[in-house]
Formats: structure tokens, C-alpha cells, sequence
């Protein structure tokens, strides 16, 4: 008997390379004793306490749950929720006088309803979503998803540690060929911990004037940045007054799963001072109904700090993160003096490159699955595994062109400290005994 046939979308699809090591390891039937996975950006620490609050008290006498009702919102989210939003940026000194907000089911839904209102049509090369590589790999997917074009302009991981930002004359020279509908940028950048600078986003605000595109900032690391004396940089920093005609094209994507802590809350935001695309967004977005209404009250405490406690609240991340950030950077390099370990200064990401220490032929999804699906490891007794993020689906690769993430990986900030510490050492064996056993 024949069966339905799939389409063709769904025949080509795999899962994402950062999940492939969570995938193998839970089909694994014998397990070492622990494993530390630090491959996707879950967040493990405790989330704002006035939005823990909420979420302990779902049923106190003001909340909209507590004759445990659950209704639909307006689409574009609770007044409160897009409130928070504009709270959390205005208690970060910039304008919002001029802000629509439409929540979405987590930063994600964000990029795809992006994707639908900046590019050209569907299976075309119309207007693509200018990127710089490597980028956030749902990017690509989600272009994959609504059959929108994905253009890169590539930077490099130098010896040093350091990604190098293309020049601007290169970039531009990329906007001319490709013809973008926007340039996405990510300031606190995922995955590889490159913080902008102001000069920086003012020189990519003035060719989004120039060549009249969109220009698009996810800041879902805002807040995280480690260098002394850094000056806090947003999309919403940028006005008229020092980029004309910059102002009516800039779009934010905002989460609550980073700086918040709260990644299984499903809670986003597209951000724009444009209202003829906040008026198409939420016309798109009535297909969906509406984000997650819990997750969107819980939110929504947010929108009731004050400046003093946002900043309380953001620096107490900034010196955890910069502590720990450093010790397992510096415990990679002491360990294996070869590798190439990136020196982050904004997110929770610390790339390590082995193209230094590894034989030829080498591939990082390999090895993910390696350690993932046998590999183990003793440490101080244990048998212990590691899970981490290949780089490879980070980079948007023509056919035929090496991929830089073939010896690259990423890890995440999201275990404890003590597992975190753990990092070097078990990366360097496995590693080792990966590289023996081919």
C-alpha cells in the first residue's frame, strides 16, 4: 500500500548542528557517569526576581489567572508586556517615545516574521537578509523555512582570539552586489562575543540610508558586555542627529530568555520606530493569535523597575559572566596552548578553534557526536562527557566553500560555576582521545 508522500521541505530538512549533540547523547544507551552540556544557551540561572514573583503567584487576587482562566491577549501582546519592553530600554537612557512593540512567542518567532517583512518574495533572490559571518544559525534556518535569500559577508577568527569585522568599503561592496532589503546585526554578538562599538554601528546605520534597507539589531544579549569603560550600545542609540534618515527603518528583536533568564518562557519582541511595519507585523502575526499569555504576564513585571534595579539587576550578570568567562578562557589556553579561544567581550560564548592541534580531515560535528555518543573521559573520578556546539551551521556556506567551523566550536555560560570550571580539562582529553582513536 503506498503512503502520503512528504514534501519537499520536509525531506530536506536535519536537525540544527547545535542541537545534534543533546540528540545523540539522549540515544545513548550506556552513559558515563555525568555529562556537563554546555551546547545551546540554556540559561540555568534564576530568572528577575519581580518576574519570579509573578510566577510563583499566579493565582494572587490581581492576576489575570487567578479564577485559573487563560484567554487569548490582543495579538500584539498585554499593554503591560510591551510596556516592559519600553521600560527595560528607557531605564537603559534611550528614547521609546516613538516605540511599537509586538510580542512573540520568544526571539525566534521574532526572526521569522523579520524574515517576511524585510525580504523579497518567496523562492526568489529578491531583497535578501544581509548577515555577517558567523551568525546565529536560526537565521538560516528560518530563511530556509519561508524560502527567503541569506547573504553573508565573512569575518575571521584571528590567532589572537579576536573575530575582525569586515571593512566597511568591503560591506558595502557586498550591499551593492546582493541589493538587501536589511542588515542584520547583532551587538553583543552569538556566537562569537564580538561587541560593537558605537563608531561601528553608526558607519553600518549610515549604509542602511544610503542604500535605503531596513537595518535590523538583535539584542538579545543586551547588557552583556565585559570591556572596562564600554559604553552601553543599542539600535535605539541611533538617531537622526547623528545618522539622518536612519530613524523609521531600525528594528530590534528582543527576548526575555538571556539577560532575563527566563529561556523557556517563549517570550520576544520585533521592535520598531516604523509603523507602517508594525502595522503589517501585527496584521502577520494574527495567524499565530497571540504569545503565550502567562509568559507574557510574568514579563510584564518588568515594566514596573525602576532604572536602579534594571541596572542593579544587569551588572550583577555582567560580573558573573565576566568572571567565569575568563577562568575557563584562560584555563583552555594554559591547558592546550595551541588552541584558539576567542576573547569575548559581550554575550555568554566563548568560541574554541583546533584547527592548531588537530590532524587533517578533522570535522567538528564528528567529534560532537563522538563525545556524545561514546566518548567519556575521567575526571577526579568520574566519568564524565562533554557536550558542545559545532560551529559549522553558524557560517552561511556556499557549495563547494570550506567551512571555517569544520575545527570550531561554541560553548555556552549555562552550567554552574563549578561544572563550568570543569570546561578546559574535559574539552583538552576528550579532544585528545578523540584525535587517538582516528
Amino acid at each position: 500500500m503506498s503512503r502520503p508522500v512528504l514534501s519537499a521541505h520536509f525531506e530536506s530538512r536535519m536537525p540544527s548542528d547545535v542541537r545534534l549533540a543533546q540528540m545523540k547523547y539522549a540515544e545513548r544507551k550506556v552513559k558515563p557517569e555525568a555529562v556537563i552540556n554546555v551546547g545551546i544557551g540554556n540559561v540555568s540561572l534564576p530568572t528577575n526576581p519581580a518576574m519570579m514573583k509573578r510566577m510563583f503567584n499566579l493565582d494572587a487576587p490581581d492576576s489575570p489567572f487567578a479564577k485559573g482562566v487563560v484567554r487569548y491577549t490582543a495579538t500584539g501582546g498585554f499593554d503591560e508586556t510591551q510596556e516592559a519592553f519600553k521600560n527595560i530600554l528607557k531605564c537603559e537612557g534611550f528614547d521609546t517615545s516613538k516605540l511599537s512593540v509586538t510580542v512573540t512567542d520568544g526571539g525566534s518567532t521574532s526572526m521569522e516574521l523579520l524574515l517576511l517583512g524585510v525580504c523579497g518574495p518567496a523562492g526568489t533572490d529578491e531583497k535578501p537578509l544581509m548577515m555577517i559571518d558567523p551568525a546565529y544559525t536560526n537565521y538560516i534556518s528560518f530563511a530556509e523555512r519561508t524560502g527567503r535569500k541569506t547573504v553573508t559577508i565573512k569575518r575571521n577568527l584571528n590567532e589572537d582570539g579576536k573575530f575582525g569585522l569586515p571593512e566597511i568599503d568591503k560591506i558595502e561592496e557586498m550591499i551593492k552586489a546582493t541589493n538587501p532589503g536589511a542588515l542584520l546585526i547583532i551587538p553583543y554578538d552569538n556566537p562569537t562575543g564580538q561587541l560593537y562599538d558605537k563608531k561601528t554601528l553608526n558607519a553600518l546605520a549610515e549604509l542602511c540610508v544610503k542604500y535605503n534597507m531596513w537595518m535590523v539589531s538583535d539584542e538579545a544579549y543586551r547588557e552583556l558586555y565585559y570591556v572596562d569603560g564600554a559604553e552601553l550600545v543599542s539600535i535605539w542609540g541611533i538617531t537622526d542627529k547623528e545618522v539622518p534618515g536612519i530613524e523609521g527603518r531600525r528594528i530590534s528583536i528582543e527576548t526575555a530568555s538571556k539577560v532575563w533568564n527566563a529561556c523557556g518562557l517563549r517570550i520576544g519582541a520585533l521592535i520598531t520606530d516604523n509603523d507602517e511595519f508594525s502595522n503589517r507585523c501585527a496584521a502577520e502575526y494574527t495567524a499565530n493569535l497571540c504569545a503565550n499569555a502567562i509568559g507574557q504576564y510574568i514579563f510584564g513585571a518588568l515594566a514596573h523597575e525602576s532604572k536602579e534595579q534594571i541596572a542593579d539587576w544587569c551588572k550583577g550578570l555582567r560580573d558573573y559572566y565576566k568572571d567565569l568567562i575568563f577562568k575557563v578562557s584562560k584555563g583552555l589556553k594554559d591547558l592546550e596552548p595551541d588552541l584558539v579561544v576567542s576573547s569575548p567581550d559581550a554575550s555568554i560564548y566563548t568560541v574554541i578553534d583546533v584547527r592548531n592541534v588537530v590532524k587533517p580531515g578533522f570535522d567538528s560535528i564528528d567529534f560532537v557526536l563522538y563525545c556524545a555518543g561514546e566518548g567519556a573521559v575521567d575526571l577526579n573520578g568520574v566519568q564524565t562527557t562533554l557536550l558542545v556546539a559545532p560551529m559549522k551551521g553558524f557560517y552561511d556556506i556556499a557549495k563547494g566553500e570550506q567551512n571555517p567551523g569544520s575545527t570550531q566550536f561554541r560553548i555556552s555560560y549555562v552550567e554552574t560555576p563549578e561544572n563550568m570550571l570543569k570546561v578546559p580539562e574535559l574539552f583538552v582529553k576528550l579532544l585528545k582521545q578523540y584525535e587517538a582513536s582516528r
